[in-house]
């Protein structure tokens, strides 16, 4: 009865959106979309559009930030612009593919306010509060670029040093409670990498034919991996074992979790499809329900109100559901 009772729930995923972005109604390339508890507001970054977008997920009200890399048509994937985003002491840092930026923009008055160079074309940045400093994943050099934040109330960029990750690295999150940072390698493993010491400590496979997407249930200890074939694995992160994995749409990459319900959200681009997937207190997970989203709808993120937000590229705006079983 219980496991009825939860399939009709999921199942039943109130539609809330969609967002429109603004001049992406041509299409526009999305790929990370991320939530920023300290300051409440879903990151969308607008690949060509130039724009960053931040939604308030109480009113689903949304702001726009510019004067990134802007291009007028889109050509398809997201190779454009800005892609990525995360906060840290009040501050957004973002990643421009097509000027190879890192830029650090203030949310309170919507200015990039510095930047440093990249060394090589970008693809996720998260600042790590453990260590005051800003990671950039650089998969075309195999290697994570870091960066100190020097300067007084406005920081500023400073490269310190790279991390090599051999056959990698795709997609990053950090553990500030276990000083870690982890990232998956292109095929069948996730790495485990010192926050401190800047190395690769370990090393598990994932049971993904291509490794993709990556979420963390910091509290649980459990590591999240989306599989591009349509799978979601689940790791311990304290001996690498493997506690379950399911399977479910096509064409996976970019997802989400909400550790308040234990919800781990996969959505297929191929598939045009997103499952809710129930964690349960050993970590093994269950296929709970499936929602129509839209082709090409590849990245997802989840807020802190039981809502997740489902970027559709083609049309360029965000779909937005209600998860609150």
């Amino acid at each position: 009865m219980r496991a009825a009772l939860l399939l009709l729930t999921a199942t039943m995923l109130a539609a809330l959106g969609p967002i429109s972005f603004p001049g992406g109604e041509r299409g526009t390339g999305f790929d990370d979309l991320g939530f920023a508890p300290a300051i409440d507001r879903v990151l969308v970054p607008g690949g060509r559009t130039g724009t960053l977008m931040l939604i308030e997920p109480a009113t689903q009200k949304a702001e726009t930030i510019g004067g990134f890399s802007e291009q007028t048509e889109y050509g398809g994937g997201h190779g454009e612009g800005i892609t990525s985003a995360d906060e840290g002491r009040g501050f957004l840092f973002v990643t421009d593919r097509t000027s190879k930026r890192l830029d650090v923009v203030d949310p309170r008055t919507r200015k990039i306010v510095a930047y440093a160079p990249l060394g090589a074309g970008p693809d996720y940045v998260r600042f790590v509060a453990d260590t005051g400093e800003v990671w950039v994943t650089e998969p075309s050099a195999v290697r994570i670029e870091v960066f100190s934040l020097a300067g007084g109330d406005t920081p500023k960029p400073a490269r310190a040093g790279l991390i090599e990750v051999p056959g990698g690295p795709e997609s990053l999150v950090i553990d500030n409670a276990r000083g870690r940072a982890y990232t998956n390698l292109w095929g069948g493993a996730s790495v485990a990498i010192e926050l401190k010491q800047r190395k690769i400590a370990a090393r598990w496979p994932n049971g993904c034919k291509g490794s993709r997407g990556i979420a963390l249930d910091e509290k649980r200890g459990l590591l999240f991996v989306g599989c591009e074939e349509g799978r979601l694995s689940v790791i311990d992160v304290s001996s690498g074992k493997r506690l379950g994995q399911v399977s479910s749409g096509r064409g996976v990459d970019i997802i989400a979790y909400n550790s308040a319900l234990a919800h781990a959200y996969l959505p297929g681009a191929d598939s045009a499809t997103m499952a809710t997937i129930a964690v349960a207190s050993d970590g093994a997970p269950t296929v709970i329900g499936t929602t129509p989203t839209a082709r090409g709808a590849h990245c997802a993120a989840a807020d802190n109100r039981g809502q997740v937000y489902v970027c559709d590229p083609l049309r360029g705006r965000i779909l937005v559901f209600r998860d609150a079983p």
